[in-house]
């Protein structure tokens, strides 16, 4: 490898140290790679050399080329080889713990894919708007209740989109925190406030993969018998629709039914809870952008846009060359590993004038944040909907709003947005 390619190795492990997402400092390390070496690559100790890729066209280059960059044959998320080791042992040779949508290629991923997509097109989620309005409601309500100070992270964004949701997928309210306590074990493995350990440090390798197989078992328990029940009586639900799933005309399987509920039940709130937070930091942060959207409230499907952009809960997704590429004048191998760097993209300067500035009336906001491709997100228009829905109900009773103490973020690589969000408010 030429000495032009290779990141120095300060860079490349901020890009992958949890607490550089914490921190925000990550941002820094993205600005230098863009302006430096763009798509270079890392060679750290314990890992796969893998290709940083930190450019908004690049990243839209990849991503639009299924055959020729698969999310499947090696891990779809980054990992050391120790741990890449531990989990092709677990399951007997597969880099995955669990096959969902994001660890499929074609031609299974279409395939699955259209099992649940009708539940989530435009035309089908505006049947769902009223009720949304209705959970909306209530949680500006408990908002409005809590005498003008919450965490606004641990009071009202964990659970709105959690009780969407859950509602689409057919999870009964009484099971909510059970979910939501899952979902955070899962993403905030690295989180020594979030992980199933509580551990004063953050996890690392065994333990830290240990802990998400535990988290899974549990997840794959509990809908089991979700499945067993919807086999037995359907309902209008999206359980109904994976419990007697079937591909090519057989039955899935037990594992990718189980794979399919936990993408749902996890992807399905938590990123969208992580750019509703998002939003309010932005609007804590940038006083000025609040008094623009209360003067013109058109404005809210930008503030949605923007606080998905800006706060970016996806961080990375790996691909694997299946060929010779050349990519932003790089050659890329086959079998070569890539890090697709969405916050980086997202704030590249090339698309985004003032990129790490919060703006709510930011156009065009050609954002990645849902990626791109086949693996554009299924629950994309439902996130952008819950979001709008809420701060609809919000907005006009929000006469005032500021930080009431300092907000944090969760210590995770791969999903994480907001932990805690103090705020200080009135409504009417």
């Amino acid at each position: 490898m030429s000495g032009a390619e290779r990141i120095p190795d300060d860079i490349a492990f901020q890009a992958i140290n949890p607490a550089a997402y914490a921190d925000d400092s990550v941002h820094d390390a993205f600005r230098w790679l863009r302006a430096n070496n763009p798509l270079g690559k890392a060679e750290l100790e314990g890992v796969y050399p893998f290709w940083l890729v930190t450019k908004h066209a690049d990243i839209l280059e990849i991503s639009r080329q299924n055959d020729l960059f698969h999310s499947g044959d090696m891990p779809t998320t980054f990992t050391t080889i120790e741990g890449d080791k531990m989990v092709r042992a677990m399951t007997g040779g597969s880099p995955h713990l669990v096959r969902t949508l994001v660890q499929m290629d074609a031609p299974d991923h279409p395939k699955y894919r259209l099992m649940t997509q009708s539940w989530f097109l435009p035309q089908n989620i505006r049947k769902l708007e009223d009720r949304i309005r209705t959970i909306a409601r209530q949680h500006v309500d408990h908002m409005a209740s809590l005498g003008g100070e919450c965490d606004f992270v641990n009071e009202v964004a964990l659970y709105y989109p959690l009780r969407v949701i859950m509602e689409i997928l057919g999870v009964p309210p009484e099971d909510e925190p059970r979910m939501l306590k899952l979902t955070q074990e899962l993403f905030g493995a690295q989180d020594p406030e979030l992980n199933r350990g509580k551990t004063s440090e953050p996890l690392q390798g065994p333990e830290a993969l240990a802990a998400i197989q535990g988290v899974i078992a549990d997840f794959f328990m509990y809908f089991k018998a979700i499945t067993d029940d919807r086999k037995a009586n359907p309902r209008d639900d999206v359980a109904s629709v994976i419990a007697n799933g079937k591909l090519d005309g057989e039955p899935i399987n037990d594992f990718e039914a189980m794979s399919y509920y936990v993408i749902v039940a996890t992807a399905g709130h938590d990123t969208t809870s992580s750019s509703t937070a998002g939003a309010i930091w932005g609007l804590c942060e940038y006083p000025e952008e609040l008094a623009k959207l209360k003067a013109n409230p058109a404005l809210i499907p930008g503030l949605v846009d923007e606080a998905i952009r800006w706060t970016t809960p996806v961080k990375h997704f790996m691909r694997s060359a299946t060929a010779d590429a050349e990519v932003g004048g790089r050659k890329i191998a086959k079998g070569d590993w890539l890090w697709l760097a969405y916050p980086s993209g997202n704030r590249d300067e090339a698309v985004f004038d003032d990129p790490d500035a919060f703006r709510v009336d930011r156009t065009p906001n050609k954002h990645l944040a849902f990626g791109y491709g086949a693996h554009l997100c299924l629950g994309q228009h439902l996130a952008k909907m819950e979001m709008r829905i809420l701060f609809e109900e919000l907005l006009p009773r929000l006469e005032s709003l500021e930080f009431n103490g300092a907000p944090r973020r969760t210590l995770a690589s791969f999903v994480s947005g907001p932990k805690s969000l103090p705020i200080r408010y009135t409504l009417t």
